[in-house]
């Protein structure tokens, strides 16, 4: 297939965001398909892992995410069976979640594809570059 000139449409950033954030999805989701998991979902695992009783609220705030969202992601880690509900510790109100042990075990593997996720995109950079690639993402969203 012939490249097409992209001409003055190439320095468009948003552009460019777009075509390194797929890129980047891409990989992962290569990387990922044998786990069966998406980003999102590896964030609420790692998450609940890190911090056994959050509650929806925080996880969402967490992930900058809505609560239906949130809740939506959870509900489908909950039937396979990786993530379990109670009432929180702090407040009988609000609903906590924990990590399965079938869960623990998923996420130890989506960690190792992680890393090797990590491994393949920072090598693109020496460590200045991606340092000040860090901080000028950070911008972005912060």
């Amino acid at each position: 297939m012939a490249r097409i000139d992209r001409g003055a449409l190439d320095h468009v950033l948003g552009l460019r965001l777009r075509r390194a954030h797929g890129a980047v999805q891409r990989h992962f989701g290569d990387h990922f398909a044998q786990l069966g998991l998406t980003q999102k979902q590896v964030s609420v695992l790692w998450l609940t892992g890190d911090h056994p009783g959050l509650a929806q609220t925080d996880l969402a705030a967490a992930l900058d995410m809505d609560r239906a969202t949130t809740m939506a992601l959870v509900h489908a880690l909950e039937k396979r069976g990786l993530v379990a509900r109670r009432a929180s510790e702090s407040d009988r109100r609000k609903i906590a979640f924990q990590l399965t042990p079938e869960g623990t075990r998923l996420l130890d593997e989506a960690k190792a594809a992680i890393e090797a996720h990590e491994q393949w995109l920072k090598a693109r950079f020496d460590a200045s570059e991606l340092a000040v690639l860090e901080e000028l993402l950070a911008r972005i969203y912060r």
